[in-house]
């Protein structure tokens, strides 16, 4: 069976930048399983999966514009200290979240002072080739649920 729309893809992948160094990897835990043609990974990686067997090995590699973008120098802004808890431990390289007209926003704390805290609305691969090894496990249809919600169902999680 081929990876197409409609269908789970199962796999280990390997991510690593253009240095080499190992980003993020599934090896050690579950295999990775996503909905393909749904939007669920990155597009420059589904596209290379496309029509793609279990047993496909590649290494499949992904520039900006079809991984997390280019990075956006003017989504760095200043907010202020004001605006986070008192006595919060605000640090450099947090995660924290914000609530936006679109929703849950996710910044990255890129500095602090007393007066202000400096964040980054970037995802963090942003601007980054990403370089992914990566081994087809299994292709399955999805089920009608599945399909229903866009995401798959992992040991039988229903909701």
């Amino acid at each position: 069976m081929k990876a197409a729309h409609g269908r789970v893809v199962s796999l280990h992948y390997t991510l690593t930048d253009d240095l080499g160094l190992q980003l993020d990897s599934s090896r050690e835990r579950e295999p990775f399983a996503y909905l393909h043609g749904y939007g669920n990974i990155i597009a420059g990686l589904e596209a290379a999966l496309e029509g793609c067997e279990a047993g496909f090995s590649s290494a499949v590699h992904v520039t900006p514009a079809e991984g997390y973008g280019e990075y956006d120098p003017q989504a760095v802004f200043e907010a202020p200290r004001a605006q986070f808890p008192p006595g919060e431990d605000v640090q450099v390289g947090m995660r924290v979240q914000g609530e936006g007209e679109q929703g849950i926003l996710n910044f990255t704390v890129v500095g602090v002072n007393d007066r202000v805290v400096v964040l980054d609305a970037n995802h963090p691969m942003a601007g980054k080739n990403l370089h992914f090894a990566v081994e087809v496990l299994e292709v399955r249809d999805a089920t009608a649920q599945e399909l229903a919600h866009g995401h798959v169902h992992a040991h039988g999680h229903d909701h």
